[in-house]
């Protein structure tokens, strides 16, 4: 997997992201980071062949088995991205608040005889990734479904009806005040900054 887009989006002169990182050998981590930027959206990624596969969910992971959540593919992120929690500067891609919401490990739901990275791949590709998440928040069956007759990179992320599932779901409201309200101010800062360049 190619970090050449991520790396091409950022100046690391000014922005504390990571840009590289090596996961640990059979340990398969996600993390959900919600990120403040100039529209409010939750990164949800998985560790998958060393890098984070990563989706954009603009309302937020849900544990609603009534919820299909709009997940857009964007480009992968390094494994150390994983523990990325802070500002990014106004001026930068994605300029705002990350505040890692949560993270764990996940399994894949019908593991084949395959290597893990193969299996999960080879689901990827054919656009239906069925997986095991185990976070404080997020837990039991997902799946990851890439949507036809829409742009190449829109999935749906759907929570399965387990034990885990409930009826209603808002990812906001498990979302300390605190980070709400810095989120609100450095996305007020932005776009001041923003003002004063024109």
């Amino acid at each position: 997997m190619s970090l050449i887009k991520y790396k091409q989006k950022r100046n690391f002169e000014e922005t504390t992201e990571p840009a590289s990182g090596k996961p640990l050998a059979g340990k398969h981590i996600f993390v959900v980071q919600r990120h403040h930027a100039s529209r409010l959206h939750y990164d949800f990624r998985l560790e998958i062949n060393g890098v984070l596969k990563s989706w954009a969910v603009p309302k937020g992971p849900s544990m609603s088995y009534a919820d299909k959540r709009l997940a857009m593919e964007v480009e992968d992120h390094p494994y150390d991205y994983k523990d990325f929690e802070g500002t990014i500067p106004a001026g930068n891609y994605g300029a705002g608040t990350v505040y890692i919401w949560d993270k764990g490990t996940f399994e894949l739901l019908h593991p084949e005889g395959n290597s893990f990275d193969k299996e999960a791949l080879r689901e990827l590709n054919t656009g239906d990734l069925k997986i095991v998440l185990k976070g404080k928040k997020l837990k039991g069956e997902f799946a990851l479904v890439k949507m036809k007759g829409r742009e190449d990179n829109a999935w749906l992320l759907i929570k399965h009806k387990d034990k885990y599932a409930v009826g209603t779901y808002n990812s906001e409201d498990y979302t300390p005040d605190r980070v709400k309200a810095q989120g609100l101010t450095e996305k007020a800062i932005a776009k001041a900054t923003a003002k004063k360049k024109l």
